[in-house]
């Protein structure tokens, strides 16, 4: 009980003053910063990212839901309810802010690549964003998506800063969180129950459903991520094809040479060789190459893609644990005393090369070739010669592309494949025309047609002294804008054609198709005709090589059943 002696003027101040002590308020330190229970902040910051940051996943979802009104709605709720669940979770003195503002940033960052480009920010996306060179990730780094965080994640952030929470007493407050998230709890338990059938026939068909979730999905995505990265540390892989040796080296007296180029975000759909529409091949036209029309790739990233398909598995049985855990193409080759090398002008070889030769060429900085730590694919060509030259038996060469990657798609090729105008000469598609960025994008189809055509006329140069063969193919595709998606790296599952359907490519010098009995003509017939994928390379450069071992399946040797004798590495198995 408040005892006062003395004036009524002294009595009023004093209350005042015991006021603000109850409210935690210091006159002239706090001023009027606004107090908010932390609940209730917890409660506007869900409604913030669910509306502000969210844009696309509810788009998205009221199309699957457009004939179900009602459960629309109850989805709705259960999704707001289980947001506001988690956020509660993070409901305590010292822990508040920080968390909210946490999630408000991912949020933020998320949207914008969310509604921009129509990425998905699943665990396949993270490992990919963990490998990219800064080059790489500094084009997506536009003035927009500065000002979009600054708008929807810093200016929110801040706010939550500047407020003051009001915490109840511990047991008391731990009380109250608890009947919150319980409730939250029971209310999506009642929505998902009410509509079951509903939640999940159209999540059974749109298995993308909720893969857009802000920050939900891609927090959950880079703990997932983290939790791999620690296991993939102590891996060691296990030998495969310790058996190979090579069958038929001296055929025709020179040693065999094939050069393997991955070529980088390269999608069929764009390749003349194909039907594309403008002439995008013009040199590999002319090199009398065999293209294989229809081919289908392992992923739709290339930390997924390389690593699976210079593995022994098929995509079906493929696991970024399973690529780790066991050797792959380039050390069965080695098994067999074919030299391999990689040169790379991407963003590297995920342990692909880990027991072979290899070199990364950005970090040379060649001012002939490269600029703010990116280099044009020319500088592969230029360390091609040298290469050559010092082959003393049976090897092979990889050639890996930084190709069509985008969205700087300008800067992938120089001024005179510039043939497509006007071309998006940004890193930002909002200001650049649909057809812009096509044309943008056709031009590095154009300059990596010259890049594999300029290999090929190398090893034609060196027609006395090697046997040469050549074996392009893209890593993944490329969305355009196409349903409104940009780039790549879409779950596969739900992936559209433009990134899985790539080009692939072969070139035998003349002296090693006869040497080696292939029919030509049966080839190009069978390519033509025929459906292939990732899965074909690994036993099909064995084929190639001559390689003869008990992992070598003839069935995924795109060159087996056009052999003259039949393929003497099948008979061997």
């Amino acid at each position: 009980m408040l005892r006062f002696t003395g004036s009524p003027t002294r009595l009023a101040g004093t209350l005042w003053r015991k006021s603000l002590n109850e409210n935690s308020i210091q006159p002239g330190r706090q001023g009027v910063r606004p107090a908010i229970g932390s609940v209730t902040l917890c409660l506007i910051t869900t409604l913030y990212i669910l509306l502000v940051t969210n844009q696309t996943f509810w788009t998205k979802a009221y199309g699957y839901f457009i004939a179900e009104q009602t459960a629309f709605a109850a989805f709705v709720i259960g999704i707001s309810v289980a947001v506001m669940a988690l956020l509660t979770l993070f409901s305590a003195k010292y822990v508040t802010k920080p968390a909210l503002i946490f999630f408000v940033l991912v949020a933020s960052v998320s949207s914008w690549f969310n509604d921009q480009f129509g990425v998905i920010i699943d665990k396949e996306m993270i490992r990919n964003a963990a490998v990219s060179t800064g080059a790489e990730a500094g084009h997506l780094i536009t003035l927009r998506f500065a000002t979009h965080v600054l708008l929807t994640g810093i200016l929110p952030s801040l706010v939550i800063a500047w407020v003051r929470i009001v915490h109840r007493p511990i047991l008391k407050k731990l009380a109250y969180n608890t009947a919150v998230v319980l409730s939250c709890v029971a209310i999506f338990v009642v929505a998902g129950t009410s509509f079951y059938k509903t939640f999940a026939g159209i999540g059974r068909v749109h298995r993308d459903l909720v893969d857009t979730l802000n920050p939900v999905v891609p927090i959950t995505s880079a703990v997932r991520y983290a939790i791999d990265s620690r296991k993939d540390s102590s891996i060691v892989a296990q030998p495969l094809g310790t058996d190979a040796h090579r069958v038929g080296a001296a055929d025709n007296g020179k040693p065999r040479v094939t050069i393997i180029v991955a070529g980088e975000t390269a999608r069929a759909q764009d390749f003349s060789l194909g039907g594309y529409g403008k002439i995008t091949n013009p040199e590999l036209a002319k090199q009398n190459v065999v293209y294989f029309p229809n081919t289908n790739s392992c992923g739709t990233a290339t930390a997924t893609s390389i690593p699976c398909l210079f593995s022994v598995y098929t995509r079906a049985q493929y696991t970024h644990l399973k690529g780790l855990e066991t050797q792959n193409l380039l050390d069965v080759l080695t098994h067999a005393k074919v030299d391999v090398t990689w040169l790379d002008n991407d963003t590297g070889s995920y342990h692909v090369t880990d027991r072979v030769s290899y070199t990364y060429l950005p970090t040379s900085a060649d001012p002939r070739f490269c600029k703010d730590g990116e280099c044009l694919d020319a500088i592969l060509v230029d360390k091609v010669d040298n290469w050559l030259d010092n082959v003393k038996g049976d090897s092979v060469l990889v050639l890996h592309q930084l190709g069509s990657h985008g969205p700087a798609y300008y800067q992938r090729y120089p001024d005179e494949f510039r043939r497509f105008t006007p071309d998006c000469r940004a890193n930002d598609f909002g200001s650049c025309t649909p057809e812009e960025i096509t044309n943008a994008y056709d031009n590095t189809i154009l300059y990596t047609d010259h890049i594999v055509s300029t290999v090929i006329d190398k090893l034609k140069q060196r027609s006395s002294s090697l046997s040469g063969a050549v074996m392009y193919f893209s890593d993944h595709g490329e969305s355009l804008g196409e349903n409104g998606i940009y780039l790549h790296g879409t779950p596969y599952i739900i992936a559209p054609s433009q990134q899985t359907h790539v080009p692939f490519l072969v070139w035998l010098a003349d002296d090693l198709a006869k040497a080696s009995g292939y029919d030509m003509t049966c080839l190009a017939k069978r390519a033509a005709d025929g459906t292939y994928s990732h899965d074909n390379i690994f036993h099909s450069v064995l084929g190639l090589m001559d390689v003869a071992t008990k992992v070598y399946d003839p069935s995924l040797d795109v060159f087996a059943d056009c052999r003259r004798p039949p393929n003497k590495l099948a008979q061997l198995n």
